[in-house]
């Protein structure tokens, strides 16, 4: 299968990538992910994916819940289509306050996908929070930004945050990095 980088770059399994996403988008989608710095590949186009064969990687998730905590529809959206698609159940918090509502409510909660830019109580401030709380000290939340700027990573995980992605989110690293967390690799 394809080997992954740290930096989103997708070696020998770039077929599977695209069907995948071809799935996931749709027709409509599909203008979008082409669109330059879009697409994690570029340079190919869609139609060049080969006929299915063995899939760069393959996710297999058994319902476990996720929380999404991010003001951007759009982005809960796309990543709502991604991990559905591998078995994980995904659970929708629109900023902080309610993110943290909605943890006591499913405490069953496997892991967090905390955007970190948002109003009102940001991702840091609600990282915070959530660690303050005894039930959630283990609970893998992974930080996830736009800003890749120089102290982001060392920022999140000081307020708790067990790992960080940054944005746009490439589905395939996204997934292993909470596969990590969540199966304790």
């Amino acid at each position: 299968g394809g080997v992954q980088t740290g930096q989103g770059i997708s070696q020998p399994g770039t077929a599977g990538l695209f069907r995948r996403r071809r799935k996931v988008l749709g027709a409509e989608g599909q203008k979008e992910a082409a669109m330059p710095g879009q697409s994690v590949v570029t340079g190919e186009s869609w139609e060049a994916a080969e006929p299915e064969r063995a899939p760069a990687r393959t996710f297999q998730f058994a319902g476990e819940k996720v929380l999404i905590v991010d003001d951007d529809v759009r982005n809960v959206f796309a990543l709502t289509s991604v991990l559905e698609q591998h078995g994980l159940s995904v659970l929708y918090a629109e900023n902080g306050r309610e993110g943290i509502e909605v943890l006591e409510q499913h405490e069953d909660t496997a892991v967090v996908l905390m955007d970190i830019m948002m109003p009102e109580m940001d991702g840091y401030a609600t990282t915070s929070a959530i660690r303050r709380m005894p039930q959630f000290a283990g609970l893998p939340i992974v930080a996830l930004t736009a800003k890749a700027m120089k102290g982001d990573r060392e920022k999140a995980i000081e307020s708790g945050a067990s790992d960080y992605v940054t944005k746009p989110v490439d589905p395939d690293h996204l997934l292993s990095v909470m596969e990590q967390w969540m199966r304790g690799k």
